[in-house]
């Protein structure tokens, strides 16, 4: 069984701050190990759940030469491959071979989620909201549709409360997750301490690849309309002479194509 574990930062048990997940922060060497330690968690529950080919892949973006390069190398566990990629949704080789399943660890909700702890979509500085055909998505659904372009599920979501709820939402209850902790706001929560989180995730990880059918992939759709609505003005002007991309104002765009992943390197990339 082949499997992909799709991972960010802000979900992860004990992380509720931006110093913990920005680099060169005092806190981010901290962050930095206990997020490895929950990618470590979904790695042994895979493998205990059948998976004989694991490939991690590291989408958190925390500056510098650690964006998308945020696991610690020597304590990640040896039973899997990992990917560090230039830009984000690039690295598309593992799913192209041919995957069975994914995993999303640590994901965070979408932007203005309220008891989302780290909320925000894509960038923080930059994005406001995102949907696919009209149905309002967050990094959650942009993975799954990533993965669902070549027919992956994703099976299992870590993260907090909103988070977990939000994947449901968009991929249904047959979904397993695993919250980990509950947001008070957006730097506060009520958590589960890491050793517990990290059971946690393990058990769920075994118990998700247990049924590959529990969730179809996702499809946004076909054809495809992409809507991003900014924060500021300046994103657009950058788009504003790409084929397929249409400016509907001064704050959106939409990128339109056949398919999401046409849609989505029209704008993105």
């Amino acid at each position: 069984m082949r499997v992909h574990i799709i991972s960010d930062m802000e979900g992860v048990a004990g992380i509720v701050k931006w110093e913990q997940t920005g680099s060169g922060e005092a806190l981010f060497e901290e962050g930095r190990r206990l997020y490895t330690e929950e990618v470590n968690a979904a790695i042994r529950g895979a493998r205990a759940g059948g998976a004989t080919d694991i490939v991690v892949m590291d989408c958190h973006g925390s500056g510098k030469g650690s964006t998308f390069n945020n696991l610690v190398p020597d304590l990640l566990d040896p039973g899997c491959e990992y990917v560090v990629q230039e830009e984000w949704t690039e690295y598309t080789g593992f799913l192209e071979e041919g995957c069975d399943a994914a995993l999303l660890i640590a994901m965070h909700a979408r932007a203005g989620t309220r008891e989302g702890v780290l909320n925000h979509t894509v960038s923080g500085q930059e994005w406001q909201n995102l949907w696919f055909n009209n149905v309002a998505v967050g990094e959650t659904g942009i993975n799954a549709a990533l993965c669902g372009q070549w027919e992956c599920p994703v099976l299992l979501v870590t993260g907090d409360q909103a988070t977990c709820d939000e994947g449901r939402d968009l991929l249904g209850d047959g979904l397993t997750t695993v919250a980990v902790k509950r947001g008070l706001g957006a730097f506060s929560a009520r958590q589960v301490p890491p050793q517990r989180a990290r059971l946690m995730i393990e058990e769920a990880s075994k118990h998700a690849l247990a049924d590959l059918t529990a969730v179809p992939p996702y499809d946004p759709g076909r054809p495809c309309e992409v809507m991003v609505e900014f924060k500021r003005t300046d994103p657009v002007d950058r788009l504003r002479r790409r084929p397929g991309v249409e400016v509907l104002d001064a704050r959106r765009i939409v990128s339109r194509a056949d398919d999401w992943w046409t849609a989505w390197q029209q704008f993105f990339f």
